[in-house]
């Protein structure tokens, strides 16, 4: 049997509409059990740029990583995840994309019946959430005042960003963790399981909305340590 060294460097990445402010619940819990913590504030312009903003991250490191990516940012871990420092990959109501995926080719083809999110129309090469639907379908477990605090704080999501597409999927050669948020809106849980089971990644589940790091931020710590032990 293999021995591993216990990770304890976290890396958090956000996905598109919000910034790594959201983190904060998870990074007092994980900060609290002793590991050292990092936020990625990727720009999502691109999926090279956020790509870069991670790994200057990972790179300040002190030893093995894990990477933590919520919904778009599952996308992010899977590409920077190639990097030598990256030990284990935790996806959170995330994006898993195999090689020449991209988000919008995971959601091209939605399954019948699954909620719609309500994007808008792009702006001058950048998406939006329809502000009055942002609280029911990205955060519907969350206080009405927070949803509409996130609505009208959204982070400008570029269609570049959105167009990405992996090089090389890490969790082919990297362990990955999934957590399943069961009430999710934006990604529809089955699609959640799917590109978990097809990672081969250790999957938990929790009632969440899309907004699962912020609403269940003790599930989320959970599998992390899960991922590090």
């Amino acid at each position: 049997m293999t021995t591993h060294t216990p990770i304890r460097n976290v890396v958090l990445v956000h996905g598109g509409f919000v910034d790594g402010s959201g983190w904060q619940a998870v990074h007092e819990r994980l900060v609290a059990a002793g590991y050292r913590v990092s936020v990625v504030q990727n720009p999502t312009d691109s999926l090279a740029g956020d790509v870069a903003a991670t790994l200057r991250v990972v790179a300040e490191q002190d030893g093995p990583v894990a990477l933590v990516g919520h919904s778009y940012g599952g996308v992010v871990i899977t590409e920077a995840g190639r990097d030598p420092k990256v030990s284990a990959l935790v996806y959170i109501a995330a994006f898993a994309p195999d090689k020449g995926e991209s988000v919008s080719t995971l959601i091209a083809d939605p399954p019948p019946g699954a909620p719609v999110p309500p994007i808008l129309p792009p702006q001058d090469g950048y998406l939006f959430l329809d502000r009055e639907q942002f609280h029911a379908s990205f955060a519907g477990d969350l206080p009405e005042a927070q949803g509409r605090f996130m609505a009208d704080s959204q982070v400008p999501w570029g269609l570049e960003a959105l167009g990405g597409a992996v090089g090389e999927a890490a969790w082919r050669t990297k362990p990955s963790w999934y957590l399943v948020a069961a009430d999710d809106r934006m990604i529809p849980p089955p699609a959640q399981r799917a590109m978990a089971e097809r990672a081969g990644a250790t999957v938990a589940e929790s009632p969440g909305s899309h907004s699962v790091y912020l609403s269940q931020p003790d599930a989320v710590a959970d599998l992390i340590k899960q991922a590090t032990a």
